[in-house]
């Protein structure tokens, strides 16, 4: 049975990809992960590609969790 998948948005992070999921490039070929859990990058620095690698906590990047109000 598949797992369904989820993203989650972490303030000042990644976001966390959970469940049974294909991560592709643009020309849509697959990208291994080996896992069932995935940070994708959301500052755009790192080293690692779409996969985050820690860089924003050192850059500075801030993003919030959820929607803004306001």
């Amino acid at each position: 049975m598949k797992r369904p998948v989820t993203i989650t948005p972490y303030r000042n992070g990644p976001y966390l990809v959970r469940g049974d999921f294909d991560l592709l490039d643009e020309e849509g070929r697959v990208i291994e992960t080996r896992r069932r859990t995935v940070a994708l990058c959301r500052c755009g620095r790192s080293r690692l590609g779409a996969i985050c690698d820690g860089t924003h906590a050192v850059t500075g990047f801030r993003a919030e969790s959820g929607p803004q109000h306001g």
